[in-house]
């Protein structure tokens, strides 16, 4: 599976953003998503994911109720809604792939990984 995240970009305190993670090769269907993030100095972190077949999400804290991951089956694209950002979204956001599971998801051990798109949220 390779993947391609695109949609960052500058934006103001409470602005919004919407990232795109695009998959080619295997038919992203089969697979849990993953959104990602690190900023400068930090460790790379969880943000969000969604299970294969769409019914599952799961949120870092940080980021519940202001962000939603979504997930098109037809165009191989899943989604990060990025709503009321702050100053300390900014990073640089990495999409992710693992084969899915039924009834559960994971924030570990994704094996495909995005180049990585930079948000920036200015204060």
């Amino acid at each position: 599976v390779q993947l391609q995240a695109s949609g960052g970009g500058l934006v103001q305190t409470g602005g919004s953003l919407r990232l795109s993670c695009a998959s080619s090769g295997r038919p992203s269907s089969n697979y849990d998503m993953g959104w990602f993030r690190r900023a400068p100095g930090s460790e790379r972190e969880f943000v969000a994911a969604i299970s294969y077949g769409g019914s599952i999400t799961d949120y870092a804290d940080s980021v519940k109720g202001r962000f939603t991951i979504s997930r098109d089956h037809a165009k191989n694209t899943v989604y990060l809604q990025m709503n009321s950002l702050k100053p300390e979204d900014t990073a640089v956001y990495y999409c992710a792939a693992v084969w899915g599971r039924i009834g559960r998801i994971t924030r570990t051990n994704y094996d495909y990984w995005g180049q990585g798109t930079q948000v920036t949220v200015s204060s």
